[in-house]
Order: structure tokens, then sequence, then C-alpha cells
């Protein structure tokens, strides 16, 4: 089994950006000469996914880039899963974040999509039983419904999941 700390989105910045290629070009639409003048659109591609994020909206490409890495590591988080370990899993983060089973973590929070992946790994391992995952990282389940639904995709996709299973969809 994998550990848990090498998800794709829990990399830190280097290593992530070490496994994607990162491409700039022009952005059309509203912005002015600038905008069409010079390359600050981002493209940054995780090759070993195939996984796709780009950013515009910033008038500089180093703006953009922090941008699109956020929210590669947000469609990682998402869309890949890793085992998780037998026993104590929860990383140096989740237990800074977690406290008296409640969840610390603000959505925009760079923090953000590693404790996404975390939870999304939990909930995977745990045949997408609420109950069953908060248990193992220290928290109630309704803090961890709240963690997936501060990021809409990924409560698609849990629900997604969970319909699989024949389970019914979280509201």
């Amino acid at each position: 089994m994998l550990n848990l700390n090498l998800h794709p989105a829990r990399l830190a910045e280097n290593e992530l950006l070490a496994s994607c290629s990162l491409s700039k070009g022009r952005a059309g639409g509203p912005g002015g000469q600038h905008r069409n003048k010079v390359e600050t659109k981002v493209t940054i591609e995780h090759e070993p996914t195939g996984i796709i994020a780009q950013a515009s909206e910033r008038r500089s490409a180093v703006e953009n880039r922090s941008v699109a890495l956020f929210r590669l590591r947000l469609l990682l988080a998402t869309k890949i899963r890793c085992p998780v370990l037998i026993g104590e899993c929860r990383s140096a983060l989740w237990l800074s974040r977690t406290s008296g089973g409640k969840i610390a973590c603000n959505p925009e929070h760079v923090d953000f999509p590693t404790m996404l992946a975390e939870a999304m790994d939990m909930l995977a391992s745990a045949h997408q039983d609420p109950r069953k995952a908060a248990v193992r990282l220290g928290c109630s389940a309704s803090q961890l419904t709240k963690l997936i639904k501060d990021h809409p995709p990924a409560f698609e996709r849990w629900n997604h999941d969970r319909v699989e299973l024949g389970e019914h969809p979280m509201r």
C-alpha cells in the first residue's frame, strides 16, 4: 500500500511541479491591451494523471501560476484516491487543524486541498461512510461532511461514489 503522504495534492510545490508540464499563453476576453499582448495565462498539466488546471484572471503569470497550482491541487484531491494505512494514519497537518471534533480550514487556504485529499481518501477507505471515516480522522461526521461540501466538485464526486456503492447521496 502507498503511504497517504504520497497523494499528489500533498506534495511540496517543487515536488508536484517536477511531475507537471507548465505552459504560458494569451487569454482572450476583457482586460484591454495588456491582456492581448502579454502571455499571462498559465496551464499546468499533472503528467502522471493528465489532470490540467489553468488560470488567466490575474495580470501576471506569477500570480496565475499560483492560482493554477491551487486549482490543480483541488482537482487532484477530488479525482485521485490513495490507499489509507491501517492504524493511525492522520497527517501532522490534519492533527494540527482538528480539535475537539472540529476541523478548522477555510476553502481558500493553502492547506485546504491537502485536507480535502486526506478526507476523500479516508472516505474511500471507509466505503464512503462519513461516520466511519470521521472516527478514524478524529472529527465529527458533520464536520467531515462540511469540509467536503466546501468544495462542490468534491461533494459531487463523493455522492457519485456513494451511489455507485448503492448508498443514498448525502444532502
